[in-house]
C-alpha cells in the first residue's frame, strides 16, 4: 500500500491472532513494516516469521528485494524481527541497523552472526541516499532495545510499538476507521503493554518536544498509521498517551470477582450498588467469563479496584490469583480499593486479596469483608456500605 510517493506499507495482516502473551487480541493485529524507496532503499522492521512470504510479495510489488540497501530494526521482539534472518539470506542488504541492545538481542534470539547487525547510537544520523534517518533510543518502551527512526525532511516518525494497537484491518490509514474503535484498541494496547512504563512515556513525550520532532505522520508497528490533515492526526494519539501516562484517577470503580455457589456474586452486586449510590461508576467483571486484559484496560481510566473471591483449599480462587499476578506486573498506581468474599471453613481469601492489592500499591479504603456461606440481608447491607466507603474515598482523591 502506497503511503506517499516513495513510502510503502509492506507488512502483513494477522486476522487470526487471539492471544498475545496473555493479552486477549479479539480483533487480530497487523505486523507493519515500511519500505522507503529512492537512491537507497530502506526497509523499517520485518514481520513475524510465518508471514515472511506475504511481506516479500509486497516488497516485490514495489522493487526487487535484492535492491534493499538498508534494513532498520527498531525493535527486536520476534513479531517484528522474526523474518530478519531469511530476509538477510535472500535479499543480502548492504547493512542492518539496530540499537546496541538490539544487536545483542537479535544475536541471542535469532542466532545472527557477530557483525551481521551494526549498532547505532542515540541521536545518530544516517544519510540514506537523499534522506536523513535519525535514530532515537526509547529504552524500555517497551524493550531495552527499542528505538524510533525520525525522518526530519519528511516529518515522518517510525515509532515501532508506540502509538500502535492490535487491530487487524485493511484500512491502514487511521482516519479511515471509526475513532471509537481506535480509542478502545489503543487504550487496551497501552494498558496491557505500556502501562508499566508510564513515567518513561511522559519523559519521552517531553524529549520529543525538546528535539523539535513534530511528526506529520506516525508509522507504528501494529495497527493503522496517523497522518496530519486527517480527522485522526498524530496529535490525537499523542494526546491520549499523555493523558493515560499521567495515571489520573477517575470515578470509575472496577469490581472483579469469581464465585462458586453465587454467594460472592451476590456480594459483588451489592458492592456495586453501594458504589453507584455513592456517586462512583461501577464496572463489574465476573471472572468466569472475563479476560484479565479487559480488566487491565478498564483500570487504565479508573479510580478504584475491588476484588472478590471465595476461599478454596485455604486460598484464592484460581482466576483471582491469575488476575492479581497479571495486574501486579502492570503497576497501575493511584487506585483505592477493597476486598470481599465468602467462605465455608477457614476464609483466607479476603486477607490474601488484601495482600495482593497492597502489593499493587492499591490503597485499602475499608477493611476486607468476609461472609460465611450465603450472605444474609444484613451481610448484603454491609457490602453496600463497603461500596459507599470506597466511593467516598474516590471522591476525596478527586476521581
Amino acid at each position: 500500500m502506497r503511503i506517499s510517493d516513495r513510502l510503502f506499507w509492506v507488512g502483513a495482516v494477522d486476522w487470526d491472532l487471539r492471544d498475545f502473551h496473555g493479552y486477549s487480541t479479539g480483533r487480530g493485529t497487523t505486523y507493519n513494516c515500511y519500505l522507503l524507496t529512492g537512491t537507497e532503499n530502506v526497509l523499517f522492521d520485518t514481520v513475524r516469521e510465518p508471514f515472511y512470504d506475504e511481506m516479500m510479495a509486497r516488497i516485490s510489488s514495489v522493487i526487487p528485494p535484492a535492491e534493499i540497501g538498508t534494513v532498520v530494526s527498531n525493535h527486536a521482539e520476534m513479531d517484528h524481527s522474526g523474518s530478519l534472518p531469511r530476509l538477510i539470506a535472500d535479499a543480502s542488504p548492504d547493512r542492518v541497523f539496530a540499537s546496541a541492545a538490539g544487536v545483542e538481542n537479535l544475536g541471542m534470539q535469532l542466532g545472527l552472526a557477530a557483525g551481521a547487525v551494526t549498532p547505532v547510537s542515540d541521536g545518530q544520523t544516517y544519510r540514506a541516499g537523499d534522506v536523513d534517518l535519525v535514530f532515537v533510543e526509547t529504552k524500555m518502551l517497551h524493550w531495552p532495545d527499542s528505538m524510533f527512526t525520525w525522518i526530519p525532511g519528511w516529518s515522518v516518525l517510525v515509532s515501532q510499538d508506540a502509538f500502535g494497537m492490535h487491530l487487524a484491518t485493511s484500512r491502514l490509514l487511521a482516519s479511515d476507521n471509526e475513532p471509537s474503535l481506535l480509542r478502545l484498541e489503543a487504550a487496551r494496547y497501552y494498558a496491557n503493554i505500556l502501562l508499566p512504563y508510564s513515567r518513561l512515556v511522559l519523559k519521552l513525550i517531553d524529549r520529543i518536544g525538546s528535539l523539535s520532532i513534530s511528526p506529520e505522520m506516525i508509522l507504528p508497528d501494529h495497527g493503522p498509521y496517523w497522518k496530519a490533515g486527517t480527522s485522526l492526526p498524530p496529535g490525537w494519539i499523542a494526546g491520549l498517551y499523555s493523558s493515560w501516562a499521567a495515571l489520573r484517577p477517575t470515578d470509575r470503580a472496577v469490581v472483579a470477582y469469581d464465585t462458586m455457589w453465587h454467594s460472592t456474586q451476590r456480594m459483588a452486586h451489592a458492592v456495586a450498588e453501594g458504589l453507584s449510590a455513592g456517586g462512583a461508576r461501577p464496572v463489574v467483571f465476573p471472572l468466569g467469563g472475563s479476560h484479565r486484559s479487559d480488566i487491565a484496560a478498564e483500570l487504565l481510566e479508573a479510580g478504584a479496584l475491588l476484588l472478590g473471591s471465595p476461599t478454596i483449599n485455604n486460598g484464592l480462587f484460581p482466576t483471582l490469583a491469575d488476575l492479581v499476578t497479571y495486574l501486579r506486573g502492570l503497576r497501575r498506581t493511584g487506585l483505592v480499593g477493597a476486598a470481599f468474599g465468602s467462605y465455608g471453613w477457614s476464609g483466607e481469601s479476603v486477607g490474601q486479596l488484601e495482600e495482593g492489592l497492597e502489593s499493587m500499591k492499591v490503597e485499602l479504603a475499608a477493611p476486607g469483608l468476609r461472609v460465611k456461606f450465603a450472605p444474609t440481608a444484613p451481610d448484603l447491607e454491609n457490602c453496600r456500605s463497603l461500596g459507599l466507603q470506597v466511593a467516598s474515598r474516590i471522591a476525596r482523591q478527586g476521581g
